[in-house]
């Protein structure tokens, strides 16, 4: 049977009040539509608002026997965290994490619209979860995307095949074409690098591999096909290769100075044999005329609290169209 709370929000919108839920026992009340709730963690959103005047239209946490327990940090005049203040540390370390993530999708998403980008190049697409960030967040432009892994290439393709401007390429990317194997792992760590030591010990699942034989190509063989139809190409270069990004951004060749910005996950600690660490990563990419934006964590240790891994983006100012 609906509760007294339940009823009172089932009502309200016919008062022109407007409900979101939550979860069990928490509901954000606005008396202006037009927001949107994002979660960030556990018992953590947030919401945003188009229009100014939002900080002054947040109404209040439907009132609970939690509601007090909740906070509201502002981000700026149209956004809002709530957060409720009883999160342990793993709650804690969570909502951090997919702030982050969420922060870091914004941070693109604005830099692509800012530099006017048409063309972004996914390397190292996964099953497509870039891809899909970037739609959600607002890109319409071409996305070209990379994934040897035969498993994970046919999951891209299902994530793209109702996207016409979302082209798909089965292949690795790196400074030399030829035929490698690549150690295919649970997830998104799929390298053609062998693990660590430390990687070993960090990640379980590295003992659980096996090899396919993948196509390697340079990606300056294949840009002017991936960028046909676009009249003056605007391009952002993505890359997430589990240490083998400085080898795919080699293979660019003279096409390094076509990209108006770039994004490559950097390393702290050396997961996979071979893989540069965060200043070499750096250095090469600042020697091609980029500048960084900024630095998102994208793996952190919960014991220790160091960053083992920052997603770094970048752009070349000189780019800028006026």
């Amino acid at each position: 049977m609906p509760t007294l709370r339940r009823r009172i929000l089932e009502f309200l919108p016919r008062l022109n009040v407007h409900v979101k839920d939550l979860e069990s026992g928490a509901a954000l009340v606005t008396r202006r539509n037009g927001y949107r709730v994002t979660p960030v963690g556990p018992r953590s959103w947030l919401v945003r608002r188009g229009k100014d005047g939002f900080t002054d239209q947040i109404s209040r946490m439907a009132e609970t026997s939690s509601a007090k327990k909740w906070s509201s940090v502002g981000l700026g005049p149209n956004a809002h965290l709530f957060v409720n203040g009883k999160q342990d540390d793993a709650d804690e370390f969570q909502m951090q994490k997919a702030a982050q993530d969420y922060m870091g999708a914004r941070h693109v998403a604005a830099l692509l619209r800012h530099y006017q980008v048409n063309c972004v190049f996914d390397v190292g697409a996964n099953i497509g979860q870039y891809g899909r960030r970037l739609r959600q967040h607002g890109y319409t432009g071409r996305i070209v995307s990379f994934e040897p892994v035969a498993t994970m290439t046919e999951k891209l393709r299902r994530a793209a095949e109702n996207d016409p401007e979302w082209w798909v390429y089965p292949y690795a990317l790196g400074r030399e074409e030829r035929v490698d194997t690549i150690n295919v792992v649970y997830g998104s760590m799929s390298s053609i690098l062998d693990p660590t030591t430390f990687g070993n010990e960090r990640y379980k699942r590295f003992r659980n591999t096996r090899s396919q034989e993948i196509d390697i190509r340079r990606l300056d063989s294949l840009m002017d096909e991936a960028l046909k139809g676009i009249d003056a190409p605007r391009s952002y270069l993505k890359l997430d290769t589990q240490g083998y990004d400085l080898e795919a951004f080699a293979g660019a060749g003279v096409y390094k100075s076509e990209f108006v910005g770039l994004q490559s996950e950097v390393a702290l600690m050396r997961i996979y044999e071979g893989m540069p660490r965060m200043a070499e990563a750096i250095e090469a990419y600042e020697a091609e005329g980029f500048e960084i934006t900024g630095m998102f964590p994208v793996t952190r240790e919960e014991t220790t609290g160091r960053v083992l891994e920052f997603d770094c983006v970048m752009v070349r100012a000189d780019a800028m169209q006026s």
